[in-house]
Parts: structure tokens; sequence; C-alpha cells
């Protein structure tokens, strides 16, 4: 529903206050400095699930830049979705999402959470995870390396950095979602 435009202009008008300001500013800067990750599998045959735990172990060594797994909805920036959204399973990944504080963030890895993959159109799956929530980051692959993922947080975290004050994105991106590049397409 479109506010009206007095209420428009109100708004436009409202200035965000010195403390206000700051407060967001250092909001923006520790989600990018320390994004935490809740992995969630919507129907997947564990392939991602095994390459996800890789890549957040000390050999690749996430926690130098703050990515944290973590168990609760509600601690977490970024849904991390693996696997093509069952029927069973679409009504969980909806609540999740809404529990996790604004803004959010939704990376799907593997080409089941992207597409479907081979159990797209199948009698019981919603395919790609975009079906039922937005998607921010795609990392593609049968399941994706460890690298892959690892650069799919990475982009993240650009994208994290060119948030606004407002949470608005402020230039360049004439599309929300992005796709990983696989380790075999930069080599």
């Amino acid at each position: 529903m479109e506010n009206p435009p007095l209420v428009k202009k109100t708004l436009q008008k409202k200035r965000v206050g010195i403390f206000s300001r700051f407060g967001l500013k250092i909001t923006t800067w520790a989600r990018k400095r320390s994004p935490w990750l809740l992995h969630m599998n919507t129907g997947s045959c564990n392939g991602c699930d095994i390459e996800i735990l890789a890549a957040l172990t000390p050999r690749l060594d996430a926690e130098r830049f703050g990515v944290k797994l973590v168990g609760s909805p509600r601690h977490a920036d970024v849904l991390v979705c693996t696997g093509p959204v069952t029927l069973e399973m679409e009504e969980a990944l909806i609540q999740t999402y809404q529990q996790m504080p604004h803004p959010k963030f939704v990376m799907v890895v593997g080409s089941c959470g992207a597409t479907g993959g081979v159990f797209k159109n199948s009698y019981n799956v919603k395919n790609g995870v975009d079906q039922v929530i937005p998607v921010d980051i795609y990392v593609p692959g049968c399941p994706p390396k460890p690298e892959a993922i690892f650069m799919g947080i990475a982009q993240l975290i650009q994208k994290i950095e060119n948030l606004g004050l407002i949470g608005e994105e402020k230039q360049e991106s004439s599309s929300n979602t992005q796709e990983v590049e696989t380790m075999e397409t930069i080599a």
C-alpha cells in the first residue's frame, strides 16, 4: 500500500538525528565485518551441506571475515539455503525468513536451490528458493566447491558494504541478484 502524498512529504522532510545516523553507520559496519549465517536445508541431497561446512572449516578460515554459523534466525544476517524447496519445507522457509532481522540476505548454494536441479517439476517440489523468498546471491554447482561458496560470501559482504543508511543499495545494481562465477570460469 502506497503512502498518501502528505505522508510522503513528511517522511522526506523528516531528518534523522546525528545519533540515529551514527547508530546506522555502526550497524552497517558491524554487518559487513561480521555476517552471521543460518544454514537451512530445504530438501537437498546433503552434498551442498557438506561443502558449506567444508567452507567454514579452518582451512579457508571464514572467521577472519567474521563469518559465523548460528542456530537461530533471530541472530542471523544471511540465510544460506540448499536444495529445492519441497512442499513440506515451504512454510518453514517462509517463517524462518520472516523471523530474521532487517536487512536480511539470502544466499542459495547449489543448482538444486537455484533452479530445482534434478528435482525440477517434481510433484512435491516448488523448484528454486526464489519461487518462495527473494534471493540475493546464487552459488552454482552440484555441489559447488568450498572456494566458490567462500567467494559467494565475499560477494555478499561486498553487497552489504554497498548498503546506504536506510538499507537501500547505493549504486550500480540493475538486478538484485548476483551469480557467483565458478572457479572453472575464472581460471
